[in-house]
């Protein structure tokens, strides 16, 4: 394994971790009812997914850049 795909693996794990932490489990604990607590689990992926694309368009911008293509 090398170091570029550890560094997306440890990434990644810290990505999730902050979303079941910060994002998943107040929402979760936030309603009463089953259908409820799953309903805001779902809609709480819509900000997983922005602040993932969000980061890889940061990302590409720092990228771009650097490289020397703007």
């Amino acid at each position: 394994m090398s170091s570029i795909e550890i560094a997306l693996l440890l990434g990644g794990l810290v990505v999730l971790a902050g979303y079941g932490g910060l994002i998943l489990a107040p929402a979760w604990t936030s309603y009463g009812r089953i259908w409820e607590k799953l309903a805001a689990s779902f809609l709480s992926l819509f900000m997983l997914v922005t602040l993932v694309a969000l980061g890889v368009a940061v990302g590409l911008a720092v990228f771009w850049s650097y490289a020397g293509l703007a």
